[in-house]
């Protein structure tokens, strides 16, 4: 039997039949999978995009229409911790929880109407502070393009995009004079963990964040700490934003004696347990806390206090029990959507509880010496 050959055209063909095959299967699966999640309204918003693109006559941003579409979504879920980050966005987000990138050495917050950066911090000997910024003065303008809710993160963006770049910032002082300054971007690395010792054999860790080295740099602390003859630890985690699963059980399982740590369950049911092994620090512990102490923060605090009865002294925590995952989807954007839910290793749930301190104290000022002062007492 002779074997059949196939034209260019022909392999043209079957190749184009092949990829709208492949199409038609892909569209109907995401049909489907609609219909199947979100019964009608699946398909509605689909059959509503198909509208817009199909018979709407003026112009429009095709993918500004579909942010809004998965924005809205979102925002119906009512969970403050499901986020839909834009490809920028999410990269923005990767870069803060390296403890590594490159720019300037300044972290902000955004104001109420986001026409400006308030620096909060500066990295010691970097650029911004070369330059002359000062904590608590605002960043109103970007290589001379002002702040805007519309393009607060493309400026914020493009200072990081490269190294050695010069970049002008028009400075706010707190007296209210503008001036420009400049500052060469470079490579800047942030500590996650800063000690110092107290009066009276304690030892004083602040926790930033629990992403990249926060475990490393939490056990550098406390080895150094004790060396120097801290008797005792007190350890910050106020406005601390949390971070990564493995990083915090990693802390735990340091810190703490034998025993369950962290427990954590899909919506399936299915459960995982993580467990701590037989080495410990025998040391008496306080854990300072505020409101903006989140997610690891407040599992790292709650399981310190239910493993070896550390006391929780500053403010109530808000009480965030889900876990996040990223998912890439297929535009570059992300969905990081709560995908579970976690507990201390007893099972105790945070969400909407939080924590209460055991020494409530308002002051940010007076909760380090409080904290000091009950394991001073302790030690006695």
């Amino acid at each position: 039997m002779k074997n059949k050959r196939f034209t260019p055209r022909a392999l043209i063909v079957t190749a184009a039949l092949t990829l709208v095959a492949t199409l038609a299967l892909t569209l109907g699966a995401l049909a489907l999978t609609a219909w199947l999640r979100l019964g009608p309204g699946g398909l509605a918003v689909l059959q509503s995009l198909d509208l817009i693109g199909s018979k709407f006559p003026g112009e429009y941003d095709a993918q500004a229409v579909s942010d809004g579409a998965i924005q809205g979504m979102v925002d119906a879920l009512g969970d403050r911790w499901t986020l839909y980050l834009t490809p920028e966005e999410y990269e923005m987000v990767q870069h803060d929880r390296a403890n590594a990138y490159v720019g300037v050495g300044l972290t902000y917050t955004a104001n109420e109407t986001e026409t400006g950066l308030e620096v909060v911090s500066l990295a010691p000997g970097g650029p911004a502070e070369q330059a002359g910024i000062l904590v608590g003065e605002t960043i109103t303008a970007i290589d001379g393009q002002a702040i805007t809710p519309e393009n607060l993160t493309e400026l914020v963006a493009s200072i990081g995009a490269e190294d050695g770049k010069a970049v002008t910032l028009t400075v706010l002082s707190a007296d209210g004079a503008s001036r420009q300054v400049t500052a060469t971007t470079g490579a800047i690395e942030t500590d996650p963990a800063a000690w110092a010792m107290l009066e009276g054999d304690v030892g004083y860790l602040r926790l930033a964040n629990f992403y990249h080295n926060s475990a490393a740099a939490l056990r550098e602390g406390v080895e150094d700490l004790t060396a120097q003859g801290a008797r005792a630890i007190i350890f910050d985690v106020r406005s601390n934003p949390g971070g990564y699963v493995s990083q915090v059980t990693e802390m735990l399982d340091y810190l703490l004696p034998e025993g369950p740590i962290f427990a954590q369950r899909t919506k399936t049911g299915a459960a995982q347990v993580t467990y701590s092994d037989a080495g410990c620090v025998d040391l008496p512990m306080a854990v300072l806390i505020n409101g903006e102490s989140y997610s690891a923060a407040e599992l790292f605090a709650a399981q310190l206090k239910e493993s070896v009865g550390a006391t929780l002294v500053g403010e109530a925590t808000v009480g965030k029990g889900y876990y996040q995952q990223a998912y890439r989807l297929v535009d570059g954007s992300v969905l990081n959507l709560s995908s579970g839910l976690y507990t201390t290793g007893g099972g105790a749930s945070l969400i909407g509880v939080g924590l209460t301190p055991d020494i409530v104290e308002p002051d940010l000022d007076a909760q380090v010496d409080r904290a000091a002062d009950y394991l001073r007492e302790k030690l006695r």
